[in-house]
Formats: C-alpha cells, sequence, structure tokens
C-alpha cells in the first residue's frame, strides 16, 4: 500500500511539474504577441509571476540561482526553477515519510536542493558539450572569415551570424561587449570562465595572441579546426565506452535503496524501528556513507576532463 502511495504520490508530482511548465511556456508566448501587437504597457502591473521574480532575483539565493542559470543557458524564470525545486523536495518528503520512515522525509526536503543542482549541472554540461562539438566548425569560420581580410570581431560577429546554438549566443555576447567598448582579450577571457574546457582556453589564446602580435592566424585556426575534430570524436568513443560502466555502478547504488524498500514492503515498520535504535541508526549511516563515497568515485573515474 505504501509503495503505491509514493509512486502516486511522484506521479502527482511529475504530472504538475510537466504541466506548470508547459502553462508558463504558452503563457509566456501569448504575452509576447499580444505585448508586440497591443504594446509594452498592456500587461503593466498585471504579471504577478514577474514581480515575484524579480523579488526573488534581488536575493542572495536568487542571483546565485540566475548566475547559474546563466551559464547553463537555461531561459527559465529563477523563481520558476526554484518553485520546482520546492516541489520535487515537498514530494519526495512525503513519498518517503510514507513508504520508509519519518527521517527519510526529513532527507527528502534535501532532494528539491539536489535536483536543482543536478539539473543545472547537466545542462551546463551539455551546453559545454554542445559548444565544443562546435568548435571545428567555429575554427574553420574565423579562419575563412580572417582570411577575406576581416579583422577578427568581424569575424567573430560573422560567426554568430551563421552558427547554430549555442555558439551563436556565445559569439554574438562577444561581439556585444567588443561593440560596447571592452577589449576583445576581456570578452574572450569571459568565455573561457564561462566555459572552462582546454578546448576552448586553446582557442581564446591563439586568438588572443594573434589581436596582440599579429600572425598567421588563419593557418593556426585551421590547425586547431583538425586537431578539435580529432579531439571531438575521440571524445565520443570514450563516452562510449564508459557509458555501460557509468550506468552499471549507479544501478548498484540503486539497489541498496530498493533492498531498504522490499525489506519495509515484507515487514512493515522495520525501517521505522532501525532509525529509532542506535545500531539501526549507524547501520544506516554507515551505508548512506558508503553509497556517498560510491557516487563519488563514480563520477571521478568516468568523468572526462574537458
Amino acid at each position: 500500500m505504501n509503495l503505491i502511495i509514493l509512486i502516486l504520490v511522484f506521479l502527482a508530482a511529475g504530472s504538475f511539474l510537466a504541466g506548470a511548465g508547459q502553462f508558463l511556456s504558452v503563457s509566456s508566448g501569448r504575452r509576447q504577441v499580444v505585448q508586440a501587437v497591443m504594446g509594452d504597457d498592456y500587461y503593466a502591473g498585471a504579471d504577478r509571476l514577474e514581480r515575484a521574480d524579480r523579488v526573488f532575483r534581488a536575493t542572495s539565493v536568487g542571483r546565485r540561482l540566475e548566475r547559474e542559470m546563466i551559464l547553463a543557458g537555461v531561459d527559465r524564470r529563477p523563481v520558476v526553477v526554484f518553485g520546482a525545486g520546492v516541489g520535487v523536495g515537498l514530494a519526495a518528503a512525503l513519498g518517503l515519510w510514507a513508504l520508509l520512515a519519518p527521517l527519510f522525509g526529513v532527507i527528502g526536503v534535501l532532494a528539491g536542493l539536489v535536483a536543482v543542482r543536478t539539473y543545472l549541472r547537466r545542462e551546463r554540461s551539455r551546453r559545454l558539450e554542445a559548444f565544443i562539438a562546435q568548435m571545428p566548425e567555429l575554427a574553420r569560420v574565423l579562419a575563412n572569415a580572417t582570411n577575406a581580410g576581416l579583422s577578427i570581431s568581424t569575424a567573430v560577429a560573422t560567426a554568430g551570424a551563421e552558427l547554430a546554438e549555442p555558439a551563436r549566443t556565445e559569439m554574438l555576447r562577444i561581439s556585444e561587449r567588443v561593440g560596447f567598448g571592452v577589449p576583445m582579450e576581456t570578452a574572450l577571457r569571459e568565455l573561457q570562465e564561462r566555459l572552462e574546457s582546454r578546448e576552448v582556453a586553446v582557442l581564446t589564446a591563439t586568438l588572443v595572441v594573434s589581436a596582440r602580435s599579429g600572425g598567421s592566424l588563419v593557418s593556426a585556426l585551421r590547425e586547431i579546426a583538425d586537431t578539435l575534430e580529432m579531439r571531438k570524436e575521440t571524445r565520443r568513443e570514450v563516452r562510449t565506452t564508459l557509458a555501460q560502466s557509468v550506468i552499471t555502478g549507479y544501478l548498484v547504488l540503486g539497489i541498496g535503496f530498493l533492498i531498504l524498500v522490499g525489506l519495509n514492503f515484507m515487514y512493515p515498520g522495520s525501517v521505522r524501528q532501525m532509525t529509532t535504535q542506535l545500531v539501526g541508526q549507524i547501520a544506516l549511516a554507515i551505508a548512506g556513507i558508503l553509497a556517498t563515497v560510491g557516487m563519488i568515485m563514480i563520477r571521478k573515474l568516468t568523468r572526462i576532463e574537458a
């Protein structure tokens, strides 16, 4: 019975979050269309979500979350992402409270924070991988533009107009920064801070050196493009090789939790008794520490350095 309740709670939470996200997306699109037709003052003072988002972004948590979302390329309001994390945390807390024990309900509250951090980390990793995959094409576009006699800043603007996301946004951001008087070296350093990888560091260093002292930028960019193409294929092969090991490792960790759920399902109240006795608390603490160490080791051993 408890298992059925847990499943229903998670299904209801997932359906609510999916429906809320779809509603906000459609509402935002309709609002943009109406504003384009009726003017910017049509919704003045009527959007409570916008006001709540402005208040939330004024807080330290909101500013930090907004910065992480910008780095991850997530085009959502920070208050919506924060609310989704709170919803996940409450759903996990209620489900684990009903299924296992009150102690696990308290632990489930942390699931909201973990969910938001995991989501932003995954989106940031995906954006970085997508940008790295575009870098051979980016280097070729820059090489062709500079070979045609264009300056580096103009070549960057050309790349922003021709490439797809996320390279488009990053190149246009550099072009806008340079257009407002920021030195090219500073704009490239900001790009390297947003996208931390060796490939980006090599490309930005080449552009900075060329902007400072000149040199054969065209041949250097073409060599970088060929090298990045080979590195992209190597990264793809390594990631494919490690995929099975990563999935197996996380499945082994999940089996421990499933065993705990099965034990409480066969002997109702057994997990609750474990959390109220010293021996059970020590056993659960050791199991939690081992699971955490296992997750950290899996991430360290299977991580592909950018």
